[in-house]
């Protein structure tokens, strides 16, 4: 007779605990022996011939039952759940994994786990423009059916679940136990995820924010999404090894391109250069993911999809005085200090600084650190 549910998670969770045991090993062996518990009551000579340690099979015959009541206990919560790779809601595109976690610990709707994802990374630290187009994006594709997954971070995911919450759902998938959130600061934004989505993370309760398990992370949001957009990453970037685990694992790449100025956009405009696609407007995604999105997007009007698109900027300078218009007719795409503008503009140095102030909260300009400033895209524009 088989083990009831709760007996086989607690086989599960204990290959977890064993000393040596990754993923990877852990699925070697579940497809071995037949079932996590199989493997769990093995004899030890066999166990000791598919390769154990004498320190795994000791965890497998005597786990850590404080950890394992710690588990159920966390589980025990409204809407918190253990998934296996036994459960129905456990996402499929994680089967295909050769490291597919042998454990999903999930706050919020499993449900959601099986609808269309896309993953939206990028750096820590954005320009206030990265951050205006991420919001956008994630808004725009969220609202036609798309599920927005990130990791959570600060900056450009941060970014993505807010625009992602406007419209629809998202899904944060942690570096950390499902009892932590890090940055501590994202604490009211999880549980907002929680609430229209899904928290999800492979490890256990009590994790804390360790640097090695944040690209364990990163081939889960890769996975579970049909693609994954970098809207802005410096080269040396833990979005790039996102990125990296979607192409292996056959998802698409997008990427945003940026001023050649700027820091952050480095790592997208490598990801162009190795095959990633280019995208400047909701519509090019849409394009790439239309096989896997037509059930979807057949319950959409068309005009919402094409409004969602990158419309033709209109003229944003519209009803501003000439003084103004001239201003920002002299101010280009890149960060320019305002001594650069004056003397391009030829206008009065006093009067710059308030034009400039002005320009900036009629959402015309964007400032940057060391004072200085740059246009920003029209607000009729769809993706950014």
């Amino acid at each position: 007779m088989a083990a009831p549910p709760q007996d086989q998670t607690r086989y599960w969770l204990t290959l977890t605990q064993a000393p040596g045991l990754g993923p990877a090993t852990i699925a070697k062996l579940v497809q071995r022996f037949g079932s996590a518990e199989a493997v769990c009551l093995a004899p030890v000579a066999a166990l000791e011939a598919a390769g154990l340690k004498r320190a795994a099979i000791e965890a497998l015959r005597a786990p850590d039952e404080r950890r394992l009541d710690a588990a159920f206990r966390w589980a025990a919560q409204d809407h918190a759940y253990i998934l296996t790779p036994d459960s129905a809601d456990y996402p499929r595109p994680l089967h295909e994994l050769a490291s597919a976690p042998p454990v999903l610990f999930v706050r919020g709707d499993p449900a959601v786990l099986a609808e269309p994802q896309l993953a939206i990374v990028g750096s820590r630290h954005p320009s206030p423009g990265g951050v205006e187009t991420t919001r956008a994006f994630a808004r725009h594709l969220a609202g036609l059916g798309l599920v927005i997954t990130s990791g959570l971070a600060l900056g450009i995911d941060c970014a993505a679940h807010e625009g992602a919450l406007e419209t629809g759902r998202t899904i944060a998938v942690l570096g950390t136990g499902p009892d932590r959130v890090y940055p501590a600061a994202h604490r009211e934004l999880a549980h907002r995820i929680v609430e229209h989505g899904a928290v999800v993370t492979e490890l256990p309760p009590g994790t804390g924010p360790e640097p090695r398990n944040f690209p364990r992370r990163n081939r889960i949001i890769s996975a579970m999404s049909l693609g994954t957009l970098v809207t802005e990453a410096a080269i040396e970037s833990g979005s790039l090894i996102t990125a990296r685990y979607a192409a292996e694992q056959g998802r698409e790449v997008f990427a945003i391109p940026g001023s050649i100025h700027n820091p952050v956009a480095r790592g997208c405009h490598r990801l162009i250069r190795q095959g990633a696609k280019l995208v400047d407007s909701v519509e090019h995604i849409l394009e790439e993911l239309a096989p896997q999105l037509r059930p979807l997007l057949d319950q959409v009007p068309a005009a919402e999809t094409a409004a969602s698109a990158c419309a033709p900027p209109g003229d944003e300078a519209d009803g501003l005085d000439p003084d103004h218009r001239r201003l920002l007719d002299a101010m280009g795409w890149d960060p320019m200090a305002p001594d650069e503008l004056i003397a391009r503009s030829g206008l009065p140095a006093q009067g710059v600084a308030s034009m400039l102030l002005l320009l900036e909260l009629t959402g015309h300009v964007s400032s940057h650190p060391g004072g200085r400033y740059s246009r920003r895209g029209s607000a009729s524009q769809g993706s950014a």
